[in-house]
């Protein structure tokens, strides 16, 4: 099924394959500089090596982990917010493996309707297991949704089976950690030298994907490769670079926005992943491109007119699939519906014809078009989708001349809130 690979359809920024090629060429420095593992961001580098975090030993206890999960639970609730969950969630959602608990989602929304729509949900199943994510347990979101959950299963289960069924993945050392000591419960690693946008190869994203279902062993193997390609393809062929310069170049061109956009529904949530990765890590220094998503066919009928004429702020970055991995062909009637002309033909094809002509259309238009395109939607291709987005973040970041992995503004906001709740020494 081949490689990932990326190609670039200049539209309106007058970019050539040859001041593309230049362009990585003189960022080939800061590639080698990366790949040794640069000083100032040693603290946050351990999932550069994929083999950090996700061993094969550590792959294994997880694994383990899960079975005894799997083996009880019909239903197991993931607690977390932003980095904390959005890779798991992105994987689990794309795959959609069989045979396993439902996995829900909590702490990631301080909604007293959700929350209460969850706990009602939890009445209709059998045997609920929890996992609360947070690495140093000071965010709210999670915060409060674990006393919550922990107090659902206490009054459901009792104290002592309740212990048993509370997992928490936090780091060694915090108060987290600590409530899982005093307390009994189970607690899994979220490694310190990780960020939570980078933690998908971790206990963090790990663990509930091997809960659900997914192979894990395939998807730290597709990490794996690709970061063997990364390291060992020269500047000019590397694939992350080429991606990096193209953005900064858009950037550089006025564009204000990157629309990552596709055709398969079940990228969806892989796609909220992308935008919190490069959101957070680029946005700084009032720099950065906007991160946005068109999930299409959907997304033609409500903005595809703005993409197509509308203000001239914007590239697309498509990424399509090539395995063909469903068919549903369009069956004869005698009714007159007048979609006779596609009689016998598959949703499939329907669908990459319509991702064509967008492409087609987008491009002639003026729109700048990168197509990333992958071999298929699984385990194994989801870990190098993963890291060469990380990989590709990173660069990016260091181009632009910011920070990859701090996320100052982001603690703006809390300031205000935990000094209005009344939090001791906010504030």
């Amino acid at each position: 099924m081949g490689d990932i690979t990326l190609t670039f359809a200049g539209g309106r920024t007058g970019l050539t394959e040859e001041v593309l090629d230049q362009r990585v060429q003189a960022a080939a420095p800061l590639l080698a500089e990366v790949l040794a593992g640069e000083e100032q961001y040693q603290d946050n580098l351990g999932w550069l090596s994929v083999d950090e975090a996700a061993g094969p030993e550590r792959v294994d206890f997880l694994l383990e982990q899960a079975a005894r999960v799997r083996a009880d639970a019909d239903a197991f609730v993931v607690i977390g917010i932003g980095g904390s969950n959005q890779a798991a969630r992105a994987v689990v959602k794309a795959l959609r493996p069989e045979n396993g608990p439902a996995i829900l989602w909590a702490g990631n929304t301080i909604s007293a309707c959700e929350t209460a729509r969850l706990l009602k949900e939890l009445d209709g199943y059998q045997s609920v297991y929890i996992d609360c994510i947070a690495k140093n347990f000071e965010t709210l979101e999670p915060g409060i949704s674990f006393r919550v959950l922990r107090h659902y299963l206490e009054q459901r289960y009792g104290q002592a089976e309740a212990a048993k069924r509370i997992f928490a993945t936090g780091t060694p050392g915090s108060t987290l950690h600590q409530l899982c000591i005093d307390n009994g419960y189970t607690f899994l690693t979220f490694p310190e030298r990780i960020g939570g946008r980078y933690s998908v190869g971790s206990d963090v994203g790990l663990f509930p994907m091997a809960v659900a279902g997914v192979d894990v062993k395939a998807l730290v193997q597709g990490m794996r490769d690709m970061r063997d390609q990364l390291r060992a393809a020269p500047a000019g062929e590397n694939l992350a670079l080429r991606y990096a310069c193209l953005r900064k170049w858009m950037l550089e061109q006025g564009l204000s926005l990157e629309m990552l956009a596709f055709f398969e529904p079940r990228l969806d949530y892989f796609a909220k992943w992308w935008i919190q990765l490069f959101a957070e890590s680029e946005g700084k220094d009032g720099t950065g491109l906007y991160p946005v998503v068109s999930s299409n066919s959907e997304d033609l009928h409500s903005i595809g007119q703005f993409i197509q004429q509308g203000s001239p702020i914007l590239f697309e970055t498509f990424v399509t699939v090539r395995a063909r991995d469903a068919s549903v062909v369009l069956p004869a009637t005698d009714k007159k519906d007048y979609f006779d002309y596609l009689t016998g033909r598959d949703f499939w094809d329907i669908n990459d014809t319509a991702r064509r002509a967008t492409m087609r259309a987008h491009s002639e238009g003026g729109i700048p078009c990168l197509e990333l395109s992958i071999p298929a939607i699984d385990a194994h291709t989801l870990g190098e989708l993963f890291y060469f987005f990380l990989f590709s973040c990173y660069l990016s970041c260091r181009l632009v001349g910011v920070n990859p992995f701090n996320q100052p503004g982001v603690e703006s906001y809390k300031g205000y809130m935990f000094k209005n709740l009344g939090k001791p020494g906010a504030k």
